[in-house]
């Protein structure tokens, strides 16, 4: 059960009242890492704050080919839901759990009627929004203008910030999330090795740039 004092750790710049509506109207839920928690095109019905662990959002293409986009972290929200809440939209991007999670799902009715009601929950909205656009901008301007070797080692870089210098994915799943060839991150990282930028271990690498 989630207290206030926990949820004030969490989310420490909300008024009062805005816990308590938060604890009386918001369910909280957990999931596995490895869940789905949001398809493309499915309609939202609630907005989604992390408590506990990280959420990986990634846009997919036609083709069924996965881009990865940020990470999501406990105190933040998704600002897919909020948009898709207030627009009433279905969602554009596709959201997985990468470690077991905790998170609050808000229920639609109370998004517009909180916006008014809390200035706390207006400015907690508008950060939320400003944030995902610069790493959005930040994702934007790696794959328009940089070739394959630096987006990858920009891809580590926020790895390597989000988890540690210690990368537990595997060239398909690095591949996957740049919607490159696995051959591709094979031969790059091998590159990376030769410099001296990371050293291989049998089912992980470690950065050391």
């Amino acid at each position: 059960m989630l207290t206030k004092e926990a949820l004030k750790n969490i989310f420490p710049d909300w008024e009062d009242g805005l816990y308590e509506a938060i604890l009386k109207e918001a369910e909280l839920k957990e999931a596995k890492a490895g869940t789905t928690m949001l398809k493309m095109g499915q309609n939202i019905k609630s907005a989604m704050l992390v408590v506990e662990g990280t959420v990986k959002l990634y846009q997919e293409d036609e083709d069924g080919g996965e881009y990865f986009m940020y990470h999501l972290n406990p105190g933040e929200a998704c600002a897919v839901t909020l948009v898709c809440n207030y627009h009433h939209e279905q969602s554009q991007v596709l959201a997985k759990a990468v470690t077991d999670i905790q998170y609050l799902a808000i229920p639609i009715e109370f998004m517009e009627k909180w916006l008014n009601e809390f200035k706390s929950w207006h400015y907690f909205v508008i950060r939320t929004y400003r944030s995902r656009y610069e790493e959005l901008l930040k994702t934007i301007h790696e794959t328009a203008f940089k070739n394959m070797d630096e987006r990858l080692e920009f891809y580590i870089k926020r790895h390597v910030k989000q988890f540690g210098k210690t990368i537990n994915l595997t060239h398909q799943e690095i591949a996957n999330d740049l919607n490159t060839s696995r051959e591709v991150v094979s031969r790059l990282l091998k590159k990376m090795e030769h410099n001296g930028w990371i050293i291989m271990n049998r089912n992980a690498f470690e950065w050391m740039k």
